[in-house]
């Protein structure tokens, strides 16, 4: 398991930041995430609707693994004061803060990156999800989610 850290201060170094308090536990894998919630692979395979919740669980535990399996950069998840806007991994390369929204669908409207973005402006901003690939004037990149493991070799 990987405990990742709330940060709601994202300056570097964000473990300068970290609210030991508050966290989310990742797992080494989402077939070990599956397996321990017990989850049919046939809800898996027809997108039930009562699957809509826990498929964002998923898809964050895939984007986690992805990263972690190629870097040892520090990964963590923001939240504001108010905890209502929440960005679901930072990424501190020890030059940058990159924030990562990730969407478990093809929806593209990411209101909570664009708070952050606003706040914040990081010069590089990533949310992934089932769209195509699209880099937008703003610094905001769409990557699939299939490709989101080439992303950080790649100088990002």
């Amino acid at each position: 398991m990987h405990k990742v850290s709330r940060i709601n201060t994202p300056n570097l170094p964000l473990k300068a930041y970290e609210d030991l308090k508050a966290f989310k536990i990742f797992l080494l894998d989402v077939g070990l995430l599956n397996c321990m919630t017990g989850l049919s692979k046939r809800i898996l395979i027809d997108g039930n609707e009562i699957f809509k919740e826990f498929k964002v669980a998923i898809t964050e535990q895939y984007v986690f693994q992805q990263l972690r399996t190629i870097t040892n950069y520090g990964l963590y998840y923001y939240t504001n004061d108010r905890n209502n806007c929440e960005i679901d991994l930072l990424i501190d390369n020890g030059e940058q803060v990159i924030p990562v929204e990730v969407k478990a669908e093809e929806n593209l409207k990411a209101k909570r990156i664009k708070t952050y973005r606003e706040k914040y402006h990081p010069a590089v901003s990533i949310r992934t999800s089932l769209s195509n690939y699209r880099q937008e004037d703003n610094g905001l990149i769409n990557l699939p989610l299939y490709t989101i493991a080439g992303v950080l070799p790649l100088g990002l």
